[in-house]
């Protein structure tokens, strides 16, 4: 039988973002996207949750560090998206719609090769209190 346990660590960060597809016309864009494709931008103060799965240790009981995992999440994600542009402040999201979809997967991306490979990795990004992603579904 497993004992596999799941971890999980809740951060937040803000940020602003547009979503705009330029292979699409303005108005289609504005279509799709709506009050999202403001040529101005518009912001969010996501909820980001990292769920980190794997057995305990039998030396220190912790599936993972807590604290160690805090300090990959703030260096790896907080401090290079909070309080930014992610269109234009951003490597990332340069040419990709910075959607809640994406930003999961990317984050996702940016987590993995810092965490130990015994892992699973699961990352909830709550846009808005109502609208949040799961990656990997």
């Amino acid at each position: 039988m497993s004992k596999k346990i799941a971890v999980y660590r809740k951060e937040h960060f803000n940020a602003a973002h547009r979503l705009h597809n330029p292979l699409l016309s303005d108005e289609e864009n504005a279509a799709i996207f709506g009050k999202c494709n403001y040529p101005n931008y518009h912001g969010h103060n996501y909820e980001l949750v990292v769920k980190v799965i794997g057995e305990p240790d039998p030396k220190t009981g912790y599936v993972i560090d807590l604290k160690l995992l805090g300090y990959i999440i703030k260096k790896e994600i907080i401090e290079r998206f909070d309080h930014k542009n992610l269109n234009l402040d951003t490597e990332e999201f340069k040419d990709l719609n910075p959607t809640a979809e994406n930003i999961a997967v990317v984050i996702y991306n940016l987590l993995c090769p810092k965490l130990d490979k015994r892992y699973e990795l699961k990352i909830i990004l709550y846009e808005t209190e109502r609208n949040f992603v799961e990656f990997p579904a």
